[in-house]
């Protein structure tokens, strides 16, 4: 029986198809496999781009071996650039937006009276980049981010955190999306704790690593010539989930 599945692309891929949404008509049941295989004939544009393509079904990091069905949520997407609330153990926030960042407001979304430190890290958008392939002057950034899984993924990796500094109290991470200008808030990852020897400064760093490993989320930088994608290295993996 033949079935269509629809696929959303970000990033890089949106601009190779030039829409943001393809679909495939493949037998049912098929795997992730077949389905490149197939989308890399019905979509030239996008073939040099699937080698290295991260595939997400419903929300989950899926192998070349995942079963797919005709009402499965598919994206595809490249290495991002640079779960359940009720398991949570303790005051979080994660928040995928396109307004500005209020850090008294997330702050006061961990404050607990158990609560002596906030560690916070805040990533902004600068104007000079020293990496190579990259425009050495940034007018500005836009960011996308697959939102419903990018939250998912924030919520995970205040999992692992808890699982590596079980002594911290709360956890924030907030991205932003759309335009951003020269010196705008871009990320933050705020760690509460009752003192700030429990771990609050390692988890902090291990969220902003994380997030750019495991978050669906990439940045275009944007000059007076040219835009560019950025993506990463990392290529996560059903190990991930």
């Amino acid at each position: 029986m033949m079935m269509v599945i629809e696929i959303r692309l970000f990033a890089t891929l949106k601009d190779r198809a030039g829409r943001n949404r393809i679909e495939v008509s493949l037998n049912q049941p098929a795997t992730v496999e077949e389905l490149l295989a197939e989308t890399a004939q019905a979509y030239p544009s996008l073939a040099p781009a699937l080698p290295t393509v991260i595939v997400a079904v419903n929300k989950v990091y899926a192998a070349p071996t995942t079963a797919l069905y005709a009402d499965d949520e598919v994206a595809l997407f490249p290495p991002v650039s640079g779960g359940d609330e009720a398991s949570l153990l303790h005051p979080t926030f994660f928040a995928i937006t396109s307004e500005i960042v209020d850090l008294d407001f997330i702050h006061h979304e961990l404050r607990r009276p158990d609560i002596g430190a906030i560690v916070t890290f805040s990533g902004s958008v600068r104007g000079e980049t020293a990496r190579e392939g990259l425009p050495s002057v940034t007018q500005y950034l836009e960011y996308e981010a697959y939102e419903g899984m990018a939250v998912a993924k924030m919520e995970q990796i205040a999992r692992e955190i808890w699982q590596r500094y079980p002594l911290v109290k709360g956890i924030a991470i907030v991205q932003r999306i759309g335009k951003l200008e020269i010196g705008d808030t871009t990320t933050i990852v705020a760690i509460a704790a009752a003192h700030r020897d429990q771990g609050a400064f390692e988890a902090a760093r291990y969220g902003i690593d994380r997030l750019k490993e495991i978050v669906p989320v990439w940045k275009k930088e944007v000059d007076q010539d040219r835009s560019i994608w950025v993506e990463g290295n990392y290529r996560p993996t059903e190990a991930d989930n």
